[in-house]
């Protein structure tokens, strides 16, 4: 199926263009086009059919199920949820006080919103495509184990003692009510295109359908943009950055690079649509996959708009220690993985 990006990137490039395909500047273009258009197919495709089972899951639902486990099993389905639930940055305060008023431990609450930006359904699909099963499998197990450790960590400290203090009191009462029904408390928001009111077991498969194809629309028109510049940044590392340049300065083992790439990430605001396309680009050009990783999850995840937004549940001192949690978690990752896989 893909070659025939790979030929229509070939015919516009060459054949229209009439560049050369040694030079420089068809290099990047043939990999811009190829890539985006292949990004663009798969997330078409697969937004609609993955929003077909999405219409089957409700966050309320998972939110009550959590209230009712065993904290050690909580942190675990906190980010496995997280995982399989897609939120964006706007979400995470509704979220964060619908998981607080069940009176959910922080720490699976804050398991759950750590992974949650780090996995999902396009950004799988975009490791699929672009670097294949094993690192796909790698990625999902890190930004789980990530949002697993960093709850129990949380928690570890009394972290709650941090919140703001209607968010603490929400997250009393909901304790006081915990194995009860909890109605009316906060609606919870998914994305701009919430699942129809109606069970998910009521839904006609008519129902189901103009749910997924306004879920194409409101995710591809939030992500386009992110696929274009993030495929922009790999095509033009892909063409212009000479070959074994990126790895002669920050691949070469040296301690240093991989909380350099954490660091440098941070102000880089993107989510992982965006990232997975230029990591692509660093490791094809020499980057080890550690580094790249720990820039991907840093860019992803320890966000000054998401932290911004968390601001107004949490205390500054929570903020801080949420933040210095996810640098060392990245860059120990990234050592790890680069110890292990020296060489991609």
């Amino acid at each position: 199926m893909f070659h025939v990006f790979t030929d229509i990137a070939s015919w516009v490039v060459y054949s229209v263009l009439g560049l050369s395909p040694e030079t420089q500047l068809a290099g990047a273009l043939h990999f811009f086009i190829d890539d985006t258009l292949k990004i663009f197919a798969l997330l078409l495709v697969m937004i609609y059919g993955i929003a077909l089972i999405r219409a089957s899951l409700n966050v309320e639902r998972v939110r009550d199920y959590l209230a009712g486990k065993h904290r050690a099993l909580g942190y675990s389905l906190g980010s496995l949820f997280g995982a399989i639930t897609p939120f964006c940055s706007c979400s995470s305060i509704p979220v964060f006080l619908g998981f607080t008023s069940a009176g959910i431990p922080l720490g699976i609450t804050m398991a759950f919103l750590i992974t949650s930006p780090l996995i999902n359904e396009v950004a799988v699909l975009l490791l699929v495509s672009l670097l294949g099963w094993k690192f796909t499998l790698l990625y999902i197990a890190l930004g789980i184990s990530v949002g697993i450790l960093g709850g129990i960590f949380l928690d570890a400290i009394k972290a709650e003692r941090w919140l703001q203090p209607f968010a603490a009191n929400a997250l009393i009462q909901g304790k006081k009510q915990q194995g009860k029904a909890i109605q009316g408390k906060v609606q919870v928001k998914q994305d701009d295109n919430p699942i129809p009111q109606a069970t998910a077991a009521s839904l006609s498969l008519a129902e189901r359908h103009t749910f997924a194809k306004a879920e194409v629309a409101t995710i591809f028109g939030r992500v386009w943009k992110w696929v274009i510049i993030g495929v922009g940044l790999g095509a033009a590392l892909h063409g212009f950055v000479p070959e074994g340049w990126i790895a002669s300065y920050l691949g070469a083992g040296q301690w240093w690079s991989v909380p350099a790439a954490v660091l440098l990430g941070i102000p880089l605001y993107s989510n992982a649509t965006g990232v997975i396309p230029v990591m692509e680009g660093l490791i094809t050009n020499g980057l080890p996959i550690g580094t790249a990783l720990a820039f991907c999850m840093s860019t992803v995840a320890a966000s000054f708009p998401e932290f911004i937004l968390l601001k107004q549940v949490m205390q500054w001192r929570l903020l801080a220690t949420l933040f210095a949690v996810l640098l060392v978690a990245f860059t120990l990752v990234g050592w790890v993985l680069n110890a292990t896989f020296p060489v991609m």
